[in-house]
């Protein structure tokens, strides 16, 4: 098994789930026992603020807290880059990966260059999102700090198929519903 921490899975157009329609998943950890992912590109209409007033201190609490998929909706993950990327508890790729509770706030924030919250997190069992990799799911491709933190969350999806090209950007064009085209 390849681990593809710190890639980016990019719902294909077969992939109807509505949990996973036209999302773009940072994986931030995979290995033998599972893999656990942060869904990039759905902002929810709550700010951090009126949900999460404890992390004010790392995240704007006018930034929307962002749904990162549909296991363990009810517990929050912030997604971080650090100065020092050994401060993260998971390290998806570069400086980037998720914040530890075990540290005080004074420490998280003096080492946090941005930060941004999500309420679940996407998560597969062992050999489940391999599968779902060789049935054509998902496309992958290298995470980068931009797409992390986009500051269009909601165009993800289109920004990265059409960085990707060719027959990508044609998929990144299609409309919605392909049948009112």
């Amino acid at each position: 098994m390849e681990s593809v921490r710190g890639q980016l899975l990019i719902a294909g157009p077969g992939l109807l789930d509505p949990n996973f329609w036209r999302t773009v998943v940072l994986i931030v950890e995979h290995n033998e026992e599972g893999a656990l992912g942060l869904v990039l590109n759905r902002p929810s209409e709550t700010a951090v603020g009126e949900a999460v007033p404890q992390i004010e201190e790392l995240v704007d609490p006018d930034e929307r807290l962002f749904i990162g998929g549909p296991v363990q909706p009810s517990a929050v993950i912030v997604l971080a880059e650090f100065e020092d990327p050994s401060d993260a508890a998971l390290l998806a790729f570069d400086a980037v990966g998720v914040l530890g509770t075990g540290s005080s706030s004074e420490e998280l924030v003096a080492g946090v260059r941005s930060a941004r919250a999500f309420v679940g997190h996407a998560g597969w069992g062992p050999g489940q999102l391999e599968g779902e990799l060789e049935r054509g799911d998902w496309i992958l491709d290298p995470a980068r700090l931009d797409d992390a933190f986009s500051p269009d969350p909601r165009e993800l999806w289109a920004v990265v198929l059409t960085r990707k090209g060719g027959s990508y950007a044609l998929v990144a064009r299609m409309p919605p519903d392909p049948s009112v085209n």
